[in-house]
């Protein structure tokens, strides 16, 4: 793993930096291999994107009022 220091003029822009990098370290706490190393086929990753958005569009839609 490398590890490499920005400053950051936006900080918005470092605020989406370390969501991304908190939500790899999660993501290999709990599977234990980077994205880079996941060897799921391209039909498993759509599966994988359409169950997360389902869950989220439900739930968008509960709270629409």
């Amino acid at each position: 793993m490398s590890k490499r220091g920005y400053d950051f003029r936006d900080p918005i822009i470092q605020k989406v930096v370390e969501k991304f990098i908190s939500r790899s370290d999660v993501g290999f706490n709990k599977y234990k291999v980077t994205l880079d190393e996941d060897s799921k086929s391209i039909n498993e990753w759509l599966n994988n994107i359409q169950e997360e958005l389902y869950v989220y569009c439900i739930k968008a839609k509960r709270h629409q009022s």
